[in-house]
């Protein structure tokens, strides 16, 4: 039975790594990237000071901030050491001349289950009970599937490395959201400023902005 989810899930890779052209080989591997997204991270925490009073700002943060830190260890400090699957791009893998890379990028040894797609939907799923507005839950769930998909173009990854990465974000995200709010709550400081617009935009629009304009950008740049 494993073996037989084991072929499946290799398949469903070779299938999506399958497609590929230069432009969107840039794309990808821009998109995937940590620092590009700093602006946005910036524009979270900033709007949550904006947003909330300042003590319970610093809790959804810090909040936040452990949601990732718990992912990204339970991910690659416990279950890529305990599982030790290669990743399929790693020159030891037996599929891996089937792989397409991009910048000769490999990845590191172990792929399962992937931290990307931890980290992304951890912080999906945190924001989207934060705000709890469908266009920004959209955006951003959009933006956490994406960054995911990146992984599997980029032969870094499985699918079913993506597909658990994504369920271990969503639950940390879930624990980590409602210990926050329980936290918040107990401090009686949840309240939030009365002031429900900013530059006469709703609160959540700037992340969305500067979410797609970082997505704008690196298409440009992929194009030319």
């Amino acid at each position: 039975m494993l073996e037989k989810i084991i072929s499946i899930d290799t398949d469903i890779t070779q299938f999506f790594n399958s497609f590929h052209c230069p432009n969107f080989d840039t794309f990808m591997f821009t998109f995937s990237g940590k620092f590009i997204w700093v602006p946005m991270y910036a524009m979270i925490l900033l709007l949550f000071f904006w947003k909330f009073r300042v003590k319970t700002a610093f809790i959804y943060t810090i909040g936040l901030v452990l949601t990732i830190v718990i992912t990204d260890q339970l991910c690659g400090s416990v279950f890529r050491p305990l599982f030790e699957r290669l990743r399929p791009a790693n020159l030891e893998n037996p599929i891996s001349d089937f792989i397409h890379i991009v910048n000769n990028y490999r990845g590191g040894r172990y792929g399962f289950p992937s931290c990307h797609a931890a980290n992304s939907f951890a912080l999906a799923t945190f924001l989207c009970f934060t705000v709890r507005k469908s266009r920004f839950v959209f955006f951003i769930l959009f933006w956490a599937l994406l960054n995911s998909y990146t992984r599997l173009y980029l032969g870094v990854h499985y699918f079913g490395d993506l597909t658990v990465g994504a369920i271990v974000g969503v639950i940390v995200g879930f624990v980590m959201y409602f210990l926050s709010s329980f936290l918040s709550n107990k401090l009686s400081d949840n309240c939030m400023r009365d002031n429900d617009e900013i530059l006469t935009l709703k609160y959540y629009d700037p992340m969305i902005i500067v979410g797609a304009l970082t997505t704008i950008l690196i298409l440009i740049y992929s194009i030319f």
